[in-house]
């Protein structure tokens, strides 16, 4: 009879990846320190460790929670059965809430990685540039969907709006991040979208 290896977890890993998200996103990945990671997580040292392998690999473990949160809401935003051009608008709205107030100030794990880590980390690099594709990738095929439909204005070619739909909507971002106040209205954000919808 084989024995089963180890000794079984007695914490659930998908809540401390979550706590430690809720920590690199506040603080950044340089100014976590373990004992920020220890106290949210409440793990012992050994157990973090010997779960996660080390800060690093927490941190990638957290940002890859991050995306696939956030590429679950853009295919809820942009879901297939419904009229593209209200997915679209959908889309935009939630980055009008994500981007405002004391959701604004707190900003995009995502983007204060790129900010802090792109070009050091290939890791890093790796994750961001597949979810940037991949969100660009979500926005063309509603784009797409919206031309099928008719509802593109002339000579807007999808891919190309998506990217500068992605480029808007992470400059949000910054601009949340560093506005004291709601400055970012659903009306801004569907004079944008105007531009490219009949």
């Amino acid at each position: 009879m084989q024995l089963p290896r180890g000794r079984p977890r007695g914490f659930d890993v998908e809540a401390a990846v979550e706590r430690a998200m809720d920590v690199f996103w506040s603080r950044g990945y340089h100014a976590t320190a373990l004992p920020d990671l220890l106290r949210a997580t409440k793990l012992s040292r050994g157990s973090l460790y010997a779960a996660f392998g080390d800060k690093h690999s927490l941190f990638l473990r957290a940002l890859d929670r991050y995306i696939a949160i956030a590429l679950t809401r853009m295919d809820i935003e942009l879901d297939h059965r419904r009229e593209p051009v209200d997915g679209l608008r959908a889309y935009l709205a939630g980055y009008v809430d994500r981007n405002s107030g004391a959701n604004g100030r707190r900003g995009c794990l995502l983007v204060a990685t790129a900010m802090e880590l792109a070009g050091r980390d290939a890791d890093v690099d790796r994750r961001i540039g597949s979810f940037f594709k991949a969100m660009e990738a979500r926005v063309a095929g509603a784009l797409s969907r919206a031309k099928a439909a008719g509802k593109l204005a002339d000579g807007v070619e999808p891919s190309s709006a998506a990217r500068i739909l992605v480029c808007f909507v992470e400059g949000l971002r910054v601009v949340g991040k560093t506005a004291p106040t709601r400055i970012i209205s659903q009306a801004t954000v569907d004079a944008f979208l105007d531009r490219f919808i009949r």
